[in-house]
């Protein structure tokens, strides 16, 4: 199907991605958040008055982020909009997004901004009350990492997951350093001459504010926080897990960072768009859960989704993004999809730049844009896997590129 919501050529924009107590370690997600979409609004020449809705997507409780996207537009300079705050964990990029499409859907908007925003690192430290605990002392929680490290519905850790699929289907250690490597080649396209494809939409040098966003505190030139391998130095790591197949080197790290994505109606969409040649469709959404503690299954029935609302199959697809917190994730996809690993993740994936959660997925959607531009239009599919073992996927279609 043809949804009525579009997205304006060059209406979005991603910062660079830092790692875990990196550059953007001490910055309020949503503030931070903010202050870089009002700086990306004014540099498109996009009016914040154009906006009648908006969408905040966040996982890590940030101070003050109980008041959610109306404090997050206000300080962006977009005071007149309302909307929701949403959370689906890794997922939640693509639900904000769609948030926004069904706005304009059922009539009720017909400029959405629709924007993510996590920082994993210094996560909340909760407390939560307990009058009837010994004592009257209550439970406690680290937010990111003791939530990383148990789902509650099965006591299990994120990486228990991706074990569990390596040894159902089979996928050896040595498979998955191989994507490993693959992923890291790709990401070092999107750095060729001078990072021209993240520059594409992303603003560098990126200029990283104090606290207070009086002055710059830092300066990065591309993502914070790389690493990257060698198959000698692959080779020589033990498995995270006693007896299992996935190191440190086959999976993602946290990261911090905010990125956004404008949608509008058919007409205003051209209004807005920086080559109104260029038209950006959606046309399936899908989501899915896997059995308990096989989050890594996820992707693939709800990429299908996606694909039966678009009337496509996977042969018909021209690029391909997906978000890998494993390894395990693209060696199964390609086994169940029968799209090649290399032609998967072109110009870098979540696997190398990192998991900063709500952001993920609206960065690799953004990439999936200005690929398939660069290749003169086509057929487009992300789709990602979330915490509790569920997933979503999204299908787009470029032409006029």
């Amino acid at each position: 199907m043809a949804y009525k919501a579009e997205i304006p050529y060059g209406a979005y924009w991603s910062t660079p991605f830092a790692r875990w107590q990196g550059a953007f370690a001490n910055l309020n997600a949503v503030e931070f958040g903010a202050f870089v979409t009002k700086k990306e609004l004014a540099k498109r020449g996009i009016e914040p008055g154009v906006f009648d809705h908006g969408v905040l997507g966040i996982s890590v409780p940030q101070k003050h982020s109980f008041y959610g996207l109306p404090w997050f537009s206000g300080m962006a300079g977009i005071g007149q909009v309302g909307g929701p705050t949403l959370m689906q964990a890794c997922a939640t990029g693509v639900r904000v997004l769609l948030g926004g499409v069904q706005e304009i859907e059922c009539g009720m908007s017909q400029v959405s901004l629709t924007v993510c925003c996590d920082r994993t690192s210094n996560g909340p430290h909760l407390y939560y009350p307990n009058p009837r605990g010994p004592g009257g002392t209550g439970a406690h929680e680290d937010w990111v990492m003791d939530n990383f490290g148990c789902d509650p519905l099965g006591k299990h850790s994120m990486i228990r997951t991706a074990e569990n699929v390596a040894a159902k289907h089979k996928i050896t250690t040595a498979e998955q350093h191989e994507v490993v490597l693959k992923r890291e080649a790709q990401y070092r396209d999107a750095l060729a001459n001078d990072g021209a494809f993240h520059k594409r939409f992303m603003t560098l040098p990126f200029e990283v504010p104090d606290p207070a966003y009086r002055k710059t505190a830092a300066t990065l030139t591309s993502d914070e926080g790389i690493n990257y391998s060698t198959a000698e130095g692959l080779a020589k790591l033990r498995p995270v897990v006693e007896g299992g197949t996935v190191t440190f080197g086959g999976q993602t790290h946290p990261a911090d960072g905010s990125a956004a994505i404008v949608v509008a109606t058919a007409e205003r969409a051209k209004a807005l768009s920086r080559d109104p040649k260029i038209r950006i469709r959606l046309l399936g959404f899908g989501q899915s859960r896997a059995p308990l503690a096989f989050m890594p299954e996820a992707p693939v029935p709800a990429a299908q989704k996606a694909l039966d609302q678009a009337g496509w199959k996977f042969a018909d697809l021209q690029a391909v993004k997906t978000h890998n917190p494993f390894a395990v994730n693209d060696v199964l996809f390609s086994r169940l999809t029968g799209v090649p690993v290399d032609q998967v993740n072109n110009f870098g994936c979540s696997l190398v730049w990192g998991h900063p959660q709500a952001p993920m997925g609206t960065r690799a959607i953004i990439e999936l844009i200005e690929e398939l531009v660069m290749r003169g239009g086509g057929k487009g599919l992300f789709t990602g896997c979330a915490a509790g073992d569920t997933a979503m996927a999204v299908a787009l279609e470029v032409t006029g590129g």
